[in-house]
């Protein structure tokens, strides 16, 4: 293959791709679409930032139909009680468990079902286009996992 200007073009574009892709695969910053246990039906989508090796989570938008989109939660017993759920930070204080670059923890989440604060760690999956988001009381055993689907 001869190196023209056009296949060096095409063939860094590709490099950092594959490289972007990598780099997103060990991260759970980005816009996530929450699944009802249940149900199986779409309910939101949370957006996870990082600001110095720490992830949080907000509710960015509500999708399920049968919400109502100006909900509150009435629940909590924190500074999040009777605070729209749509804008709520769910998931605080989330670091990346030591070596291993695919799991996070330390962290909480919120149900704003129910108004109540877990333990949580989250594992990401399937090449990071998935994220195992567990919320426990005491130890992980006593808990549930939703399974959350990487939307952009």
């Amino acid at each position: 293959m001869i190196l023209t200007p056009k296949n060096l073009a095409v063939a860094c574009l590709l490099v950092g791709a594959a490289f972007g892709a990598a780099a997103q695969a060990t991260s759970p910053a980005g816009l996530w679409r929450t699944i009802d246990d249940s149900s199986k039906k779409d309910k939101s989508l949370v957006r996870i930032v990082e600001a110095n090796d720490v992830y949080t989570g907000k509710v960015e938008k509500i999708v399920d139909p049968d919400s109502p989109k100006d909900a509150v939660c009435k629940d909590c017993s924190d500074e999040r009680k009777d605070k729209p759920i749509l804008g709520m930070t769910i998931i605080r204080n989330m670091k990346q468990s030591g070596d291993d670059k695919t799991v996070f923890e330390g962290g909480d989440i919120l149900d704003p079902n129910n108004g109540k604060v877990y333990k949580s760690k989250m594992k990401l999956i399937d090449g990071g286009s998935k994220l195992e988001v567990r919320g426990f009381i005491g130890i992980s055993l006593l808990g549930r996992t939703q399974t959350w689907v990487r939307a952009e």
